[in-house]
């Protein structure tokens, strides 16, 4: 579903006002799906989100203004995790004290290569940015590096170590998109870092305003400075903290919703005109339901949020290999009906 991009469309659903015709947002998709929009296989199946050029061509194939990528390869590499259908929160843990915290690798943000960023000039369609995410965010890091468990228990028994950590992760974080940042190919920022469960957040609102709003606030102000958005992936019940991401950390756009936490038509009523509504079209639903009832819902959430705007079409979290291909298709069809 080809369509000329136009990136303006996106900034004034991040302004919370009306686009001049339905958007599409989506966090990432899958590799086959990837393959099939672009039309050729892929030679590195992970590299897809460092590679912009078969980025670009398969966001512009699927009707999107934008691209999504990693600016660099920077990441705080972990242990190794069991490769299963699901994985523990405790694996892969290499700082367990102050001895071991000071073992470890620190990444520098300036010892990699951003070049990407400028070289995919020449591919990026007129009307079209990219949109820089990281290497997951500063408590999915955090978490990795200590694991979720023996976190809990530092920010406790040892909150000095626990504070350390988070500085040099989110300092580290920040150093990554300051440098992404001032490329012109670059119209927005993504941090996507989880901070709850289904029925709370992971941690404490306090711990996470003490911990990990701070580094996202420094983001956001970073973007900002640039005339540029900054947009929050962040899976979970959250309510207890919103106020924090639209108020404190003043992020133009949340991602990731579920129904059995907040429905994303009641997400747009609470919320919207504050915080630009992306996606929401719970993921299950979109897995589950015929493809006639996805883009009818689709389309309905288009008509609610039609004359109010800040809203993008897209699935409440991202499209992985089991989302049948004829439901995301009929999904992101309905901005048709509606231009």
């Amino acid at each position: 579903m080809s369509r000329e991009p136009c990136f303006d469309n996106l900034l004034k659903v991040l302004k919370c006002e009306r686009p001049d015709r339905p958007t599409l947002f989506e966090f990432f998709l899958n590799i086959p799906l990837y393959e099939h929009l672009i039309g050729y296989k892929l030679e590195e199946k992970g590299a897809l989100l460092s590679d912009p050029k078969n980025a670009i061509a398969a966001y512009q194939a699927a009707g999107y203004d934008y691209a999504m990528i990693l600016g660099s390869d920077f990441s705080f590499p972990a242990g190794e995790v069991e490769a299963k259908e699901s994985f523990s929160l405790n694996d892969g843990v290499l700082i367990k004290d102050w001895e071991s915290f000071h073992a470890y690798n620190w990444p520098d943000p300036d010892s990699f290569d951003y070049s990407r960023l400028k070289t995919c000039e020449q591919d990026l369609p007129q009307g079209m940015k990219l949109i820089v995410c990281g290497p997951g965010g500063v408590l999915e890091n955090t978490i990795r590096l200590v694991g979720y468990e023996n976190l809990c228990y530092m920010l406790v028994d040892e909150p000095d170590l626990a504070e350390a950590i988070f500085t040099k992760v989110g300092s580290g974080f920040l150093g990554y998109y300051e440098r992404c940042v001032s490329y012109d190919s670059v119209g927005a920022l993504m941090c996507n870092d989880d901070w709850g469960f289904n029925t709370q957040t992971m941690f404490s609102p306090a711990d996470l305003r003490k911990h990990v709003f701070p580094w996202h606030k420094k983001t956001v102000a970073l973007a900002h400075r640039h005339g540029k958005p900054a947009m929050l992936h962040s899976c979970g019940q959250l309510q207890e903290v919103m106020e924090d991401v639209i108020e404190d950390m003043k992020f133009n756009g949340k991602h990731s919703y579920e129904d059995t936490i907040e429905p994303v038509e009641e997400a747009y009523e609470r919320w919207g005109g504050r915080i630009a509504i992306l996606g929401g079209m719970d993921l299950d639903f979109v897995c589950r339901e015929t493809p006639d009832a996805v883009q009818k819902r689709a389309v309905a959430m288009l008509e609610r949020t039609r004359e109010r705007g800040g809203y993008a079409l897209g699935t409440g979290n991202s499209v992985p290999e089991y989302v049948p291909w004829e439901n995301y298709f009929a999904m992101i069809s309905a901005v048709k009906s509606r231009e």
